[in-house]
């Protein structure tokens, strides 16, 4: 598999002199339990080569995430994480969650971008851009680097955090399946109902056949 290259960000910072460009990503958007997270890098025209190694955080192994997690915010112009957690998804939909996470993330990085490179086929930001430019890329986030690290750094955030909630409700396994649909995950729901940070309004495996709503 090849690596993700900067082509695609400097050629949009190529065309808008200036510009300041905001990649984004997001990971626990299929979780059952606890917050969609969503990574933003912000880069100019000046932006030095990514650190060797950045590519999905999906196709990176937890070692190689973790200590490039540091690079990759002393590489970006500025960098966020932003969140919205299980009450939001069941209270707006995952894709209006999505759109909330990004916009604390935008908010955190002390800096207004003009583009934001979005990985994915449509824009799920919903209008929470704040004027900014968005560029949607179909799996930018093996194409493009600077999608790629967004989603390193919000990958190490939110595993960490399922690490710290886990202590809270261990019977669920979060510490090793970070709220996804894992076997030993779907079989405590199927024993134990829903806790207050699974998405209560999902169909969530297993809890039906216990009569949990």
């Amino acid at each position: 598999m090849s690596l993700p290259t900067l082509r695609t960000e400097r050629a949009l910072l190529r065309d808008e002199p200036g510009a300041v460009l905001a990649a984004v990503d997001e990971v626990g958007r299929g979780a059952l339990a606890g917050p969609v997270a969503v990574g933003v890098v912000l880069l100019d025209d000046r932006v030095p080569p990514v650190p060797r190694g950045v590519r999905d955080s999906k196709a990176c192994p937890r070692p190689t995430r973790e200590a490039l997690a540091p690079r990759i915010r002393q590489w970006a112009r500025a960098s966020a994480v932003g969140l919205a957690s299980s009450d939001e998804i069941d209270a707006v939909g995952i894709i209006r969650a999505l759109g909330i996470a990004a916009a604390r993330a935008l908010n955190g990085l002390g800096c207004r971008p003009d583009i934001v490179l979005l990985d994915g086929s449509h824009d799920w930001l919903g209008g929470l851009a704040g004027g900014c430019r968005v560029v949607t890329r179909v799996k930018a986030d093996s194409t493009c680097a600077a999608v790629a690290a967004a989603s390193i750094l919000a990958k190490v955030h939110r595993d960490a955090l399922m690490e710290t909630l886990a202590a809270g409700y261990p019977a669920y396994g979060w510490h090793a399946n970070r709220g996804y649909a894992a076997p030993d995950h779907v079989e405590a729901l199927a024993r134990l109902g829903p806790s207050p940070l699974h998405r209560q309004s999902w169909r969530l495996p297993g809890v039906a056949t216990v009569g949990h709503a």
